[in-house]
This record gives C-alpha cells, structure tokens and sequence, in this order.
C-alpha cells in the first residue's frame, strides 16, 4: 500500500505541466510602461495640459482683446427699411460685424494670473505625486511575482527534501530500524508539499497577470531576476528626509499650490465688488447678399461697470470661495504636521525590512544546519521523524522569510522615494 501511495505521488509530480514560455520584462521598462496606462498618470497629465491652457489665457488676457466675427441673414415676409440703401426696401437682410472688447482696468484679472499659476504648480506637483504612485504600485506587481517565482523555487525544494527523507525512511522500515509511522509522516509531508506547489503556482500566475494588467499586455507577464545584494544605507539622515519631503514631496507641494489656488479664487470673487473700466470696438456692414459691403457703421464704446446686487449671487460665490480656502488650508496644515509619522514610517521601514534580510539570512543558514545534523541523525537512528519533520519546516520557514524581508526592503525603498519625490539611489528605474 505505502509503495503504491507513493507510485502515486511520483507520477504526479512528472506529469505537472511545465512552466509556459512566458514574454519578460525588466523593471524599468515595467514602470515606464506602466505610466502611460495607468489612469490617475493620465489624468494628472491632462490636468497640466488644461492649466497650462488656463495660464496662458490669462497672461494674453492683458495684451490680447477678445474678438468676435458675425455674419448673418434674415429674410423678412414685408419690405422694410434697408440700411444699406434707404430708398430701396428690401425683403433680405445681411448683416456682417465684428467686435473687440479690452478691459482696461480690472483687479479680477490679476487674481486669475495668481490662481491659474498656483494651479498650474498644483498640477506638476499631482503628476509628479502620480508618477511616482504608479511606479509604487508597479513595483508591488513587479516584486510579487519575483516573490512567487522564490517561493515556488523553496517549495520545490521541500518537495525534493521530503521525496529523500521518504525513501530513507522506507529504507529504515524495510530494515526494521523504524517503525511504519516514520514513512507515513513523511509521506504526509510530501502531499502537504505537493499542495503547496500547486498553490504556489497559482499564486505565481496570478501575479504575473497582473503585472501584465499594468503593462499592458494581454496575457500574464514574466519578471526578470533582480540582483540578491544587500541594500545599502540610506544616503540622508531622518532629519534630511523630513526637510526634502516639505521642500519637494509632490503632496505636500500640491497642497501649498492647492492652497494658493483657493486664495487667488477667493480674491477674484471679491473683485467683483469693484468697478470694471472697459474698450470696445464694433463694425458692422450691411448688404442684400452675402459678403455685405453697402453700408458700414464702425463704434467705439467705453465702459465703467459696478455692479451693486445681482440677487445675492456674488456673495454666495465669495463665501464658496472662502470655505474652499479654508479647507485647503486644513489640508496643507493637517499634511504637514501628518509629515514626520508619513517620513519615520517609510524610513524606518526601510531600515528595519534592512535589519530584517540580514536576520533571515543567518536564520536561513541556521535553519539549513539543523536540518543537515537532523537528517544524519535521523539516517543514524539518533533522532526520531518528528525532529526531522520540524527542522524541514523550520528550512521552509526560514526560506520564505529571507524572500519575504528581501523583497519588502525594496518596496519599502520605493515607498520612501514616493513620499520624497526623486529617486534616492542610481537605479535603472525612471
């Protein structure tokens, strides 16, 4: 029966499917990748492009007028008065203008020159907070499956680990030096593993469908290995990070913009309580057919507006206006007190996900030690299957903990580099 038991497993582990011949890709080309298509990334570039149109407008507002051309025609059921020709009436009339208006004095375009640049900053800083968010959450992608692929390669390995000890241990029963128990506790062993590789592999093909989710491929995508090097220090201090994230952090910037934004908006409504001194030009040109040219009248107009009531709509603007301010001004508050928890976090992550590899590794070499005593131990009859069984699970274990630590360091790195907005060391990586 337990020979059978085991023809069952062998032939199970031969027939599993190959692993498929997968397109690779490398991590730089990944995030680079991965930016066009993700749709914030998007987003925060289309927000810069309406700003910098925003800004433009309002600089050309004080040297360009605003222009407009007309050219209509009307058709009348009784002949009228002609303006092209009064002594002829006529049924058709074709009226051609054009018309330009300046405002010579008005305090509401100053304030749109301050909002639309303090909207402008906002928008450079939102596609730069963007930037470095998605390359994030594609270098979680990226490590999960370079994770997936490790831990396939540890179960692979306890697999190979519990086929030996199980023909030991047969070899020991036949002998009579153990007992039928020790091969069924190892035989437990080996389809506790076998799960497990099949769980694994799942987890790696779902991993790499989604890393090619954010390339945008059609199918799963493969990630090329990374070099095993320890991380190195940090190349600035707890207190340098704080200072560069208020100085140029992305959100923080955003938040300061966002902020001056709500200031120059609140001014612009209020300017509408001042008087507005404008120019305007007007021609006009009067004809029986298209193209008139009969009779032309030209205008200049000039113009002192003051509005006193209009039902209470400049108010309710202008108080609109001030509670944004108010609450963009929380936001920029709360964000930067929020500054020292958000920098010591990622900081210290990183330091302690570095602290973390080197423990795992000598957990692993520990790990791999008694395992190798464990085994001849066992092979010598000077330890029972259960001390064996720990020390192949305590390997497992230990294995999957250096992976883990490992790849955490670098997510915790790119974490870091988000909240600061450059990039901390020479990488191939934009």
């Amino acid at each position: 029966m337990l020979a059978l038991l085991l023809a069952l497993q062998v032939a199970a582990a031969d027939t599993a499917p190959a692993a498929d011949s997968l397109p690779r890709i490398t991590l730089s080309d990944a995030i680079r990748r991965s930016a066009r298509l993700d749709p914030d990334y998007v987003r925060a570039l289309g927000r810069i492009d309406n700003a910098g149109w925003g800004r433009r407008a309002a600089m050309l507002a004080f040297v360009l007028p605003s222009v407009s051309l007309g050219l209509n025609e009307t058709k009348y059921s009784q002949a009228f008065f002609n303006p092209s020709d009064p002594a002829t009436p006529t049924k058709t009339l074709v009226v051609g203008s054009a018309t330009a208006n300046y405002e010579l004095f008005s305090l509401r375009k100053f304030a749109e020159l301050g909002r639309t640049r303090a909207e402008l900053a906002s928008a450079e800083a939102g596609e730069l907070e963007q930037r470095f968010q998605a390359a994030l959450e594609t270098e979680s992608s990226y490590y999960d499956v370079l994770v997936n692929q490790e831990l396939a390669r540890v179960t692979a390995e306890r697999v190979a680990r519990a086929r030996e000890g199980l023909v030991v241990a047969r070899a020991r029963v036949t002998s009579g030096a153990a007992v039928q128990t020790d091969s069924l506790q190892l035989l437990l062993e080996l389809t506790r593993a076998e799960v497990e590789v099949l769980r694994q592999r799942t987890a790696l093909r779902t991993a790499q469908l989604e890393l090619g989710r954010r390339v945008g491929a059609a199918g799963p995508v493969d990630a090329a290995p990374l070099d095993t090097a320890p991380a190195p220090e940090l190349p600035l201090t707890l207190p340098e990070a704080l200072r560069s994230a208020l100085e140029q952090g992305p959100q923080y910037q955003a938040a300061r913009a966002d902020e001056r934004a709500a200031e120059a908006t609140l001014k612009a409504q209020r300017s509408d309580y001042l008087p507005t001194l404008s120019i305007g030009g007007l021609h006009q040109r009067y004809d029986t057919q298209i193209f008139p040219g009969a009779a032309n009248v030209s205008s200049v107009t000039f113009s002192l507006s003051f509005p006193i009531w209009n039902n209470g709509k400049r108010e309710i603007e202008a108080s609109q206006a001030r509670v944004n301010r108010d609450v963009a001004r929380a936001i920029r508050d709360d964000l930067e007190r929020a500054v020292r928890r958000d920098v010591s976090q990622a900081y210290e992550g990183y330091q302690t996900s570095r602290a973390a590899v080197e423990l795992a590794r000598v957990g692993v070499t520990v790990a791999r030690e008694n395992y190798r005593m464990q085994e001849l131990r066992y092979r010598a009859g000077a330890s029972t299957i259960l001390d064996l069984l720990d020390a192949q699970v305590n390997l497992v274990q230990a294995e999957a903990d250096l992976v883990q630590a490992r790849y955490q360091t670098r997510l915790a790195l790119a974490g870091l580099e988000a909240i600061l907005g450059r990039r901390l060391f020479t990488r191939d990586v934009p």
